[in-house]
């Protein structure tokens, strides 16, 4: 059974958490058959996937700038999408080599994970053919966008739990039209405590991809600089 690491950080500035990313992946490039699971929130931000277009942006960037909304063209696939408070956002750093070597069965086993966790809600989850991330009564609950490079992935997904779905209104979300976006406390009528959101996501990680997770070593933290200073900021 593999193991895989299990990073939890309080909220965190994107380009940080990108950053953070990149090390992780390079470690793991180089130390065959080691996985990362990192769970945050993150700051306010818009991001836009290799795929993406500026046209789904539906407010000019200096509005961004004005209500501290950051705007990141990053290496994902995927168009464009909001992070905030009150989401989940997942990356799992794995190394395929050690599971299946094979880019749909990754994205449709992630997606199975965020279907079983939001079961746990007594929330009827599943997919839409020929669209990503996970849909409940035909609106998004959960964008999925990955990056997979010498079989190691990259970026992940993003539950909403109690996120302000009034930030989607400056896009149109991963360029699709005729479709919206949801969230758990929106279809349960409650704020939701999101570390038993997170609880449940990490269980059925484990559950669903046949791993164990534990804490990432303390080592880790003197090894990896991005993320020796998130946890110096969380101390502060």
């Amino acid at each position: 059974m593999n193991r895989v690491y299990l990073i939890e950080v309080a909220h965190t500035a994107y380009r940080a958490a990108w950053s953070l990313q990149r090390e992780l992946f390079d470690y793991a490039n180089k130390n065959q058959n080691t996985h990362f699971l990192v769970l945050t929130e993150h700051d306010p931000v818009i991001t836009i996937g290799r795929t993406g277009t500026l046209k789904n942006l539906l407010v000019p960037a200096e509005y961004l700038a004005q209500q501290a909304i950051d705007l990141v063209e990053i290496d994902r696939g995927g168009d464009i999408t909001f992070h905030g408070p009150g989401q989940i956002v997942g990356y799992p750093i794995l190394d395929l080599n050690g599971f299946k070597r094979d880019v749909h069965w990754y994205l449709r086993t992630l997606e199975d994970v965020i279907i079983g966790t939001l079961q746990t809600f007594d929330i009827d989850a599943g997919r839409i053919p020929g669209l990503t991330g996970v849909w409940t009564g035909g609106r998004k609950i959960c964008a999925m966008g990955i990056k997979v490079t010498r079989w190691v992935t990259m970026h992940g997904f993003a539950l909403n739990v109690n996120t302000d779905l009034g930030f989607f209104k400056h896009i149109i979300p991963c360029g699709i039209t005729d479709r919206g976006v949801t969230s758990i406390s929106e279809l349960t009528g409650n704020i939701v405590d999101i570390n038993q959101v997170i609880k449940e996501v990490v269980g059925q990680f484990e559950q669903v991809f046949k791993v164990r997770c534990i804490a990432a070593p303390h080592s880790l933290y003197h090894t990896i600089p991005t993320l020796r200073k998130m946890q110096e900021q969380q101390n502060d």
